[in-house]
C-alpha cells in the first residue's frame, strides 16, 4: 500500500504533536501517483541481483541500505515510531513492480512537488516515510540511515533512465465504485480476506517482538499524514498486492471498500496538526489529498484524534 512506509511518526513521544507540526518539511506525503501502473503481463525493468553487488564499501553500504529496508524498527529503531518496515509498502524488498519499486522511485529525484511547493531530493522524500509511514522522526539528510537507504535505491536502479517514469512504478489506480465505497461490505472483505494475516482488528501478528503481518490501524501502525490514510491509494494497494501471493484476485470494488474499512478506524495522529485542531489540520492537508476520512464522523465518532 506506507513504502511504505512507506509506508510512513512521531518526533519525540514527550512532546505533543502540535509542538513541533510546523518543523515537518514535508507537507505532502503521497508515497507514490496512482496511474503509472501497467498491466502485470508487461514487461518491467529489472534490477540487479544481490550476487551482482562488488565486494567492496559500496556493497557494503547497499547491503545495510536493504537491511534497513526489509527490517527498519530494529536497524534504526531511533527513528521509528511503530511496528512497520519499508518493505510493507514496498514488496519483494523494493523491487515489485506496481508496488512503489524503489529503481522507479530513484531515478524521478529531485523532483517538484505540488502540495508542498517545491523541488524535494530523494533524502527528503525518505524523511517524509520515517516521519509518517513509520510514526517516527526524520533520519539525518546526511546521515547515515539515509546514505544506506539512498545506496540501495541507487543500486536497484542501475541502468535504468533518469527522469522517465517507468512502467510500474505506481500502485495502478483503482477506479472508485459507482455507489461509492461501503464500510459494511469492507468488514466482510476484511475478515474474510485479510483478518487471517492482519487480525480480527487490525493488529498484526507479531514472532516474538517483531512483526510477521503488520498491524493496518491502531498504535502501531501508520499514521494519518502517511498516504496509505487515503482510501483510494490504499485501494490501489490492495488490489494489486492483497491477499499476499494472490494480488488482483480482489474486485476492484472490493478493494475500495475493505480499503475504506481499515481507513475507518483511528490511527496516530498525523504530526502535522495545527493548533491542536483536526478541523483545521484537515482543511490545510486532508480535505484535498484524495479520498480519507480523516476529520470524519465515522460510528458517531470523529476520525484523526490520534492515539
Amino acid at each position: 500500500m506506507n513504502t511504505q512506509t512507506s509506508v510512513l511518526l512521531l518526533i519525540a513521544l514527550a512532546v505533543p504533536a502540535y509542538a513541533y507540526a510546523d518543523d515537518i518539511a514535508m507537507d505532502d506525503q503521497s508515497q507514490i501517483l496512482t496511474g503509472a501502473g501497467e498491466p502485470a503481463s508487461s514487461r518491467y525493468f529489472q534490477p540487479p541481483q544481490e550476487s551482482e553487488l562488488p565486494d567492496n564499501a559500496y556493497g557494503k553500504l547497499v547491503q545495510e541500505g536493504r537491511a534497513i529496508f526489509v527490517d527498519t524498527k530494529n536497524r534504526a529503531p531511533e527513528y521509528v515510531g511503530n511496528g512497520l518496515a519499508c518493505a510493507n509498502c514496498h514488496l519483494e524488498q523494493g523491487r515489485k513492480a506496481n508496488s512503489a519499486p524503489l529503481w522507479a522511485a530513484y531515478t524521478m529525484y529531485p523532483a517538484y512537488r505540488k502540495k508542498n511547493n517545491k523541488v524535494n531530493s530523494y533524502a527528503e522524500r525518505l524523511q517524509g516515510c520515517f516521519q509518517f509511514s513509520m510514526n517516527g522522526k526524520a533520519p539525518e539528510a546526511d546521515g547515515p540511515v539515509i546514505a544506506a537507504l539512498s545506496a540501495y535505491s541507487y543500486w536497484l536502479a542501475t541502468g535504468a533512465p533518469t527522469g522517465q517514469e517507468l512502467p510500474g512504478r505506481a500502485y495502478p489506480e483503482v477506479p472508485k465504485p459507482e455507489g461509492g465505497y461501503d464500510l459494511a461490505k469492507g468488514e466482510k472483505v476484511y475478515a474474510a480476506q485479510c483478518a487471517v494475516c492482519h487480525g480480527q482488528n487490525g493488529e498484526g501478528q507479531k514472532s516474538g517482538e517483531d512483526y510477521v503481518f503488520p498491524p493496518l490501524w491502531g498504535a502501531d501502525s501508520f499514521n494519518w499524514g502517511a498516504g496509505m490514510h487515503r482510501i483510494n491509494t490504499a485501494a490501489a494497494f490492495i488490489k494489486e498486492n492483497m491477499p499476499l501471493g494472490k494480488g488482483g484476485s480482489l474486485s476492484d470494488e472490493d478493494a475500495w471498500h475493505v480499503a475504506a474499512f481499515m481507513n475507518s478506524h483511528e490511527r496516530p495522529q498525523d504530526p502535522r496538526l495545527i493548533d491542536g485542531s483536526v478541523e483545521k489540520t484537515r482543511d490545510k492537508y486532508h480535505a484535498n489529498d484524495g479520498v480519507n476520512l480523516y476529520g470524519e464522523i465515522v460510528n458517531g465518532t470523529m476520525l484523526g484524534k490520534g492515539l
